[in-house]
Parts: structure tokens; sequence; C-alpha cells
């Protein structure tokens, strides 16, 4: 077996811990899920190619070399080096944070808006003032359509942003105890006095057909019919603002901007929300599970406990990852590149088993392909540190944010 990365590159990252309860090195019949060669594993849609197949064992058998230093602050590093395996070539860079240390916090960063895309750089940017040093690319979404990410958002500041209660709630979070956590993270909005209005979604990409979603003003302006999958049947929206139904019409609103809460239905949904009358007295609450102080989605769970997750080892992608190990306090972000001759990409469980090796307890699949960029500050300058498969860094959802402030 190869040498572990976290025994490599030790003398920066002090990455000495074990892979508790993995079966990583040991079992060459790890978990690999069933193969759907159409399924589209990133937002943009491209099915990759597919890898050669090899064992386990095989698959586990990688050489690292040319490793590249950088300290951005404290308790913040990058890695990059190169990897080679049977399979072919991969360039890969890491980011650890030590959550610990004085002046460093973890955020979740958007545009300023849930339905809008900016690159991570950018959005770093715009929190310069907060302190914001580095970040990776965050959550799957709407890529083509309102740019709305698929999963749970709660800013340190802002509060919650968007999420669901059922269909996309894996998530990497800081827990009301301050702690980070990878686990399912639902979000929870209701109607006083309404209980059986089932809002599925708050500030979703689309309502789910004959279902409620909610959309404050964090969305940005009013999007209309793209809230319905385009369906202008059958659909109503209400508006609840100073804790009265201000409007309850079949016209849904589009390109203004607007205040309080709009719950808008479909079919079923678009009934219930019919029956409302305009002057009642209501209020629109959302809450997220366990009240994380943030959160931001991803996909698939790659390790749970230190075991590795039953996943795809055909499709070869640009990837980016999150991981925590608790032995020595680090979160692991870790992208690769890929659709390049000189890398190749991931398979999900070549990101389980990377994910693994360098330490990680727990680790969530973030958006990749064209997504995925880590960036950094080096000097004065944000700069992306990968190489982005699309040539240039894509504006994106959201990000993972790290912060900096320098104690007193």
């Amino acid at each position: 077996m190869r040498p572990l990365p976290s025994v490599v590159l030790a003398g920066l990252l002090t990455l000495t811990a074990p892979l508790v309860g993995s079966t990583a090195s040991a079992d060459p019949a790890s978990p690999v899920a069933p193969v759907d060669p159409h399924e589209a594993q990133t937002s943009d849609g491209v099915v990759g190619p597919i890898a050669a197949k090899v064992s386990a064992r095989q698959r586990q058998d990688r050489t690292d070399s040319n490793i590249k230093r950088v300290n951005v602050v404290p308790g913040v590093d990058i890695v990059q080096w190169d990897q080679s395996s049977s399979r072919g070539p991969n360039e890969l860079s890491l980011m650890t944070v030590k959550w610990q240390t004085p002046g460093l916090s973890v955020d979740y960063a958007n545009p300023g808006s849930v339905a809008a895309t900016a690159p991570v750089a950018t959005m770093l940017k715009a929190d310069a003032a907060a302190g914001a040093v580095a970040g990776v690319n965050g959550d799957f979404f709407d890529i083509s359509g309102s740019g709305a990410p698929r999963g749970v958002g709660r800013d340190l500041d802002r509060g919650l942003l968007n999420g669901r209660v059922s269909g996309w709630n894996g998530a990497f979070s800081f827990t009301s105890s301050g702690w980070p956590a990878i686990g399912l993270v639902s979000t929870r909005t209701r109607v006083r006095n309404y209980p059986r209005l089932k809002v599925s979604s708050l500030n979703g990409p689309v309502v789910d057909p004959d279902h409620v979603g909610a959309y404050t003003p964090a969305w940005g302006r009013a999007s209309g019919t793209e809230w319905t999958g385009g369906q202008r049947k059958g659909v109503r929206y209400l508006q609840v603002y100073r804790h009265r139904v201000v409007r309850n019409s079949y016209r849904l609103p589009r390109g203004n901007a607007f205040h309080g809460t709009l719950l808008v239905g479909r079919g079923k949904g678009a009934r219930a929300l019919a029956k409302i009358k305009v002057g009642t007295r209501t209020d629109v609450l959302s809450g997220a599970e366990g009240d994380p102080r943030m959160a931001i989605g991803g996909n698939k769970f790659l390790l749970r406990h230190g075991i590795l997750q039953p996943l795809d080892d055909a499709q070869m992608h640009p990837r980016t990852a999150i991981g925590i190990d608790r032995d020595t306090k680090t979160l692991l972000l870790l992208v690769v590149d890929g659709r390049r001759s000189d890398s190749r990409g991931y398979t999900m469980a070549e990101l389980a088993d990377e994910m693994a090796d360098l330490g990680a307890d727990d680790a969530l699949n973030l958006d990749g392909g064209g997504s995925s960029q880590l960036v950094a500050k080096r000097g004065k300058v944000l700069k992306v540190m990968n190489s982005p498969s699309d040539g240039h860094a894509r504006p994106v959802a959201n990000a993972i944010e790290i912060r900096y402030r320098k104690p007193r």
C-alpha cells in the first residue's frame, strides 16, 4: 500500500490518525454502488468517462509526488501534489483547517441572494471585510435555471437561507455547540394556524408537484413560473407580510422584489392555498433541525464513522469533498482536478479512498465537474489554486468560506 498522505505530509499537517474503522486498505471487496452509466454526478450534467475496472486493492494503490506546501493563515494550510495509479494521473489540492485555531471561523458564502451564482473568489472578495481568506465550492445547484442550491444553506450571520424537508439533506455543518458535523440536516417550514399545510422547501429551485414552497427576500427577485417548473395552470401564491395574508392569486409574480414570505403551490398545494383568505392572521416560520450555526448541502456521504460507503467506481470527474478528522481537530477540503489529459479526475469510490487515507472520519461529496475550485488569499490577492476544468472559475451557488481575524 502507498504511504498515506497523512504521513507523507506530516511535517506540515500532523495528520497521523489511523483509519478509524475503515476497511479501505484491508478489504479488497470494499463497497461499490451499482453503476448507472447515464447518471449525472455533477451540476453540469456531464456523464464522465468510465474508469478501467480494477479491484479495490488496485484502486487504492496510488503514488504521490511533487508535493508543494503553502501556509495561508495560522491554522490553514494547502498541500498540492501529483498522483499516479493504473487508471492514470491526477492533480490534487488539499486545504486543511484546524478549526479550533484562535481567530478562525468557518462560514457559508453565496453571491448575496439564493438565486444567483458567482465564482468562489468573487464571494470571498465580497466578504473580505469579515476576514475571508479561503474557500471551496459547495452544493449542487440549478445550473440551467435559477442557480439556486439543491440543499440546505445556513449562514452564521444571516441565518437559514434555504433547505428542504427531505430529498437533499446531506450536509456539512457546525452544530449549535460549535462542533463540525456531516449528516442529514432537514429544514422545517410551518404556517401558523395551518398545521396541515405542508411546505416542502424553503427557497428551493422548484416547488415539488402538489406541494408548497416558501420564498423569502433572501431568494432575490420573484421568479414566476420558474418556481413551478413552467406549470401555469393549477398554481397559486399567497403573500404573508406583517403577520397577515396580504395577497392570494393565481398570477405568479416575476421580476420584482418582495416583502414578507411568498407561499407558492402546485396542484394540491395550490388548492390548499386558495382556501386561505386575504386578511387572515398568520406567520411563516422556518428552522433547521438541530439549529446548526452554519450548514451547506452536498449529495453523497463518502465516509460515515470511518466506514467507506457504497459508491460508484465508474465515472471519473473533477471532485470536491469535505471531511472531518476529529483526532486532529482538522477539516479536510479536497479538490481533484479532472477532464484533462494530465488529471483524469476521480470516481466517487476513489474520492472516498483518498479521504479515508487523509484521516477523515466522516466525509461528504460536494459539487464537482467545472464547479470544483479551491481559492486562497496569496498576499493581497485571492487566487484559484487548482485548475478548473472549464479553463476558468465557474459561477456557482455557494461556498464553504474560511475566515481569519488575528486575535487581539
